[in-house]
Formats: C-alpha cells, structure tokens, sequence
C-alpha cells in the first residue's frame, strides 16, 4: 500500500514574507532584467546611452546589444517597450521610432536602429568588446552565424512535406553546425576568437533560441550533441553577464512561434517526450542551464511572486479568493519541500501561472525551475486539468499592461 505524506496547512503571506530576504541592486549590481538604470558604479552624468528593448526579454536582437553593454560596462538607461506579438505599442515609441521595431539606442543625441549598426556606433563611442564588428577575423565568423541562422529557420519554420525533406532540413543544419564547430575547435579556449568578444555576443541570442526550439519541436539537442558548443555554452554561463539575460527552455519554445511566424515540430517520438518534459517537467535536468543551482532559487522565486502577487491573483482565470489560497499552498511547498494542498478546482489556475513564468523577466532560470516544480506538483493534488492553452499566433496573454500597478 502506497503512504501519501501529510498535508500541512498553507503559510500566509506574512509567514512567507518572513522566510525570504532575497534583493538585487538593480542598478550596480549584477546584470538583471529589471533594471531601468545601470550604473556600474559611476554617476547618471556618465549616462550617454539609452537602451529601448521589449518588456519580456525575448527579442534575440535586444539581447545583443543588452549583452555588450553589460560586458563593456557603460552606463545606460533601459526604456522598456511593447512588442507586438504581447500587446500595442506604445504610441510614444512610435513617434521615435515609427517603423516601432527594436531595439533602438539612444547615444547622445543619436538615435540609431538595427542592432548591427547599434553595435558599430557603441564601437565608435566606447571602444570595441575585443576585435570589432568589422575585423577581418570577425566578418566570416558573423557570415556564418547568419548561415546557422537561415539553415534553422529553413528547419525549424516551414513544414515539411514528406520525410526526406525534413530529413534533408536537418542535415542541411547540422552540416552548417559542423562549420560552427570546427570554428571552435579552432581556437585555444571555448569561445569563438582567442578570447571572448564581439562574436560570442553576436551568436549568443540565436544560438540560445536553437537550443530550446530544436529540442522542443525536433527532438533534437544542439548543446547536448556537438561538444565545442556544449563547452561554449558552459564558457557562456560561467558570465553573470550572460546568466542576467539567459532565457530558459519553456519560455523561448512558447515565445518563439508568433515572432517567427511559426514553428513546426516533426513527428519524432523524441520531440513527443522532449515537449512533455518542457511543458510539464520535471525541468531538472534540461540542456537549458549547466551551472550549479544558486543557494537563492528558492528565495529569488518567492520574493517575485509576493512582489506580484496581486497582479498574479488579478490576472489568473480562477476566483481570485481560490487563486490566492492554491498560490499560498503552492509557496508553502516551494518553501518547505512539503505537500501542501489546494482548494479544489485549483489546477487550472496554478497551472495556467506554471505556463506564464517568464524567465529572465520574471526570475532566474533555476528560480523558475524551483517555482514551477511547486506549482505542478500542487496543482497535481487538485486533478489534471490545464490552464487556457498558450497562444501561437500571438502572446496577448503576456499583454504588460495586465500586470501594470493599479
């Protein structure tokens, strides 16, 4: 006979106020998505650069200039906008920036658009992040991560017909993959040149979005199966840089599919079980992240959703009296590691919050991880019903006028 452990009773919100302390310094201290001003360590009157990127951190051309401007420390202002797929724009952005795309920099008194040339004009200013944008050495490696770009766009966003031509999508990638290892095999350390640069920051934003598309809708995992990749992606994460922008698997594979036009899985019985484990766990484990868990996960989780939490309740498609209680029993477990059960009918609103933790905007990769093992496993004591299904057409659903402070 099974024995099912005790449930204790949900803590409130001033007993789970009590068991965290978690706290960034957004503006001087490690790199974060929340942050509206960085300073590292100088005045605002050395800010000369104003960064307009999307409030959810996953446009892959924001977090390229995002990533050079905390690895070359200049001190800068983010101004956060509305990307179409989750919402309006903002019509104030539109009159700076009427095509409304991004991101955009503001560099003096300049106002410049696409992020290449964002990149070049930031060279000009402060000096390149190792050799520049247009360094003999660095122009072919930039071709190839444009290569590596079409060959899984030509994969991963078209359906295929028959067999043979997915199976020709797939070698026609890997075989560019091999050109990207061979460029990595070329170079003492794991990054593109002999240190790590402008290169690493180019190929960073794609490359991460591969890694989580092609193992959710292919069954396919580039970091797990080439080896000078796999030591990039360690060499990658061993940065706090790239650890305050790193997205995690859940988060790109349902972000992607509006930005791209779509994304098309195969009928791989690996993709079956990679999809199932990315939707619904266990996310343990995942070649989404490779660095040692920090002591804060559980915290740093925590500490966002009381922030939020009005907005979660407010937002959520339950009664926001049942939502609140299953929210505290949910914290109650991620807290205590102890079963902890809800209200019933409680599955669907604890699961539909499970599918709409935003990693980095929201918290961590390993944070969400922690509170979205919580959620899962509390809503399990409740049925088996999920939320309202993940849009693909677009994320509306995400709107961050929803979540704005009333």
């Amino acid at each position: 006979m099974t024995s099912v452990s005790p449930s204790i009773a949900p803590l409130s919100w001033s007993e789970l106020e009590a068991l965290t302390t978690f706290q960034i310094d957004p503006v001087n201290g490690a790199t974060n998505a929340q942050a509206r001003l960085r300073l590292f360590g100088q005045t605002e009157a050395d800010v000369r650069v104003t960064l307009y990127r999307d409030n959810h951190a996953w446009c892959p051309y924001c977090q390229k200039v995002w990533l050079w401007l905390e690895e070359k420390q200049i001190p800068y202002r983010i101004e956060k906008v509305t990307m179409f797929c989750y919402g309006e724009k903002e019509s104030w952005y539109k009159r700076k920036v009427p095509s409304g795309m991004l991101p955009a920099l503001a560099l003096d008194d300049r106002l410049i658009t696409e992020s290449d040339d964002i990149l070049l004009a930031l060279e000009q200013a402060f000096g390149p992040l190792g050799l520049g944008m247009k360094h003999p050495t660095v122009l072919p490696l930039r071709y190839l991560e444009r290569l590596l770009f079409r060959s899984w766009c030509a994969w991963l966003c078209y359906p295929s017909n028959s067999m043979r031509q997915e199976q020709g999508n797939r070698e026609q990638f890997t075989s560019v993959v091999a050109k990207v290892e061979a460029a990595l095999a070329a170079t003492p350390g794991p990054y593109f040149l002999d240190e790590f640069g402008t290169v690493d920051v180019i190929f960073t934003p794609y490359v991460e979005r591969m890694n989580a598309s092609l193992y959710y809708y292919k069954g396919y995992s580039l970091r797990e199966s080439n080896p000078k990749l796999s030591d990039w992606f360690a060499a990658m994460e061993s940065r706090s840089t790239y650890r305050g922008t790193q997205s995690d698997f859940h988060t790109h594979v349902h972000d992607l599919p509006p930005q791209m036009g779509g994304c098309w899985e195969n009928s791989e019985p690996q993709t079956q079980i990679n999809k199932a484990r990315v939707d619904s766990g266990p996310w343990d484990g995942l070649p989404d992240v490779m660095y040692p868990e920090p002591e804060t996960a559980r915290a740093e989780a925590l500490h966002r959703v009381i922030k939020h939490r009005a907005n979660l309740v407010r937002v959520n498609p339950a009664d926001d009296r049942l939502m609140d209680e299953a929210l505290r029993c949910a914290l109650t477990n991620l807290m205590t590691n102890q079963l902890c059960s809800p209200p019933a009918g409680s599955d669907i609103a604890l699961r539909y919050l499970r599918d709409r933790i935003n990693v980095p905007r929201d918290m961590s990769i390993y944070a969400a991880k922690r509170l979205r093992a919580s959620l899962e496993a509390t809503a399990a004591l409740a049925g088996d019903r999920q939320g309202p299904l993940i849009p693909v057409k677009h994320r509306r659903d995400q709107n961050p006028a929803d979540f704005a402070t009333r």
